[in-house]
């Protein structure tokens, strides 16, 4: 089995490879990994994420290392470029690096150049060599926010070494009791239900938002509309409410924004009735600009989780293809969330459908529908903005739980 695994490592390597001769993030998964030169380190603690959405999932907890253990080294890995590239400079981390190719030899080589006292890896992300190095060196290696579900390899007969991946964990923070009967199905105990700390996050945020002086004027004495990572298919459906609520402002932030694909979405909407962000940055009469068009596209990375402050109903793209993206950012501000039909493999998605106060739909007329109703009934509206808040907040205190288990392995700074 580990020659299979092996083998499909180096598999995915080519086929990065021949990928990165025509697609950026290819190219930049291959020309991090390439050109990125180790620090050596005496002592350090180790965070993984795969992505920017495990980062911020993670972040409670690594701001507490960070605040709690000042003088302590933290390195921070990626997978994905879309976590390292906007990330890479954080003050959260000493180090940032792409996280090697899982062999055996890059995993001592890496290890080597760390010495993590202890290594945390978020949610998903399970790397044979890296976990297997860090238990022969008897490095305590704990995964927070974890879910698990019955199809994973884990669970599955051909899933044996996988199962040995996660004997190499000390510890699981799991997000539900089903994640923690399925790891006790296949004789794993050292398991705590955490719940998620992603909910810690986002409603610290709301708590206290980055205000964004001109999305503030845009929108000032709307209602609004706001449309967060979204994906070609729902920015289609998004087009067609653009005629149906003239009075609303739309705030639409697409999960991509290359050129091409902010060209593309323009292209959906009214001639003459969008305008974005970049070209209004530094406008002193916003208002004006305001009166004239109802649509602000968002061309940026990194200024979604502060824009719902100024929502009232929010839709979460990705839900058209592998799944939708974060919900709990809009909710922890009160925000009613649509999404697509692709939300079977997050537990929160679930939970808002059935409080009413998230709404999945597949259709232009669906979407229609779900709007009228939450736009035309104010009891209905507020009652869902009232219970998708106080399940935000009722979700709360997984970071404590977490920190209060591994600070106490740690030795004290001198």
């Amino acid at each position: 089995m580990l020659l299979l695994y092996n083998s499909g490592v180096r598999l995915y390597f080519v086929a990065v490879y021949i990928a990165s001769f025509f697609n950026r993030k290819a190219r930049l998964w291959i020309a991090g990994r390439k050109n990125q030169a180790l620090i050596r380190l005496e002592q350090s603690i180790w965070f993984h994420f795969a992505s920017l959405g495990e980062f911020e999932q993670g972040r409670p907890v690594l701001e507490y290392f960070r605040t709690t253990f000042p003088r302590k080294k933290i390195v921070i890995t990626f997978f994905s470029p879309s976590g390292y590239e906007i990330r890479k400079n954080t003050l959260l981390a000493d180090h940032v690096y792409y996280l090697p190719l899982d062999t055996a030899a890059n995993a001592r080589k890496f290890i080597d150049a760390i010495q993590p006292e202890l290594a945390v890896f978020t949610k998903y992300e399970y790397w044979y060599h890296f976990f297997n190095e860090s238990h022969q060196r008897n490095i305590p290696l704990y995964i927070i926010s974890g879910i698990f579900r019955p199809g994973q390899v884990f669970f599955k007969w051909y899933g044996a070494l996988h199962r040995r991946m996660l004997g190499y964990v000390s510890h699981f923070f799991v997000q539900d009791e089903t994640s923690k009967e399925l790891l006790s199905a296949i004789h794993i105990a050292n398991v705590t239900i955490s719940g998620d700390t992603r909910f810690d996050r986002v409603w610290a945020n709301a708590q206290h938002p980055k205000i964004i002086p001109v999305v503030k004027e845009f929108t000032a004495g709307h209602k609004v509309f706001i449309a967060g990572s979204t994906w070609p298919p729902d920015e289609e459906l998004i087009a067609t409410l653009a005629t149906q609520y003239p009075g609303w402002k739309f705030v639409i932030a697409p999960h991509e924004i290359g050129e091409d694909k902010i060209q593309k979405l323009i292209s959906l909407l009214p001639p003459g009735s969008s305008v974005r962000y970049s070209e209004i940055a530094n406008t002193t009469d916003v208002s004006h600009l305001a009166s004239r068009v109802s649509h602000l596209i968002i061309d940026n990375i990194g200024m979604l989780s502060s824009l719902y402050q100024y929502g009232d109903i929010a839709y979460i793209g990705g839900g058209f293809g592998v799944g939708i993206h974060n919900t709990l950012e809009a909710a922890a501000f009160g925000l009613p969330v649509i999404f697509g039909p692709e939300y079977s493999k997050f537990k929160e998605a679930k939970d808002l459908i059935a409080l009413q106060a998230g709404f999945s739909i597949s259709n232009e007329a669906e979407l229609q529908n779900v709007t009228n109703n939450l736009i035309n009934n104010q009891t209905f509206y507020k009652d869902a903005g009232r219970k998708i808040r106080r399940y935000v907040e009722e979700h709360t205190g997984a970071t404590a739980i977490i920190v209060g288990h591994i600070k106490d392995g740690i030795p004290q700074e001198k």
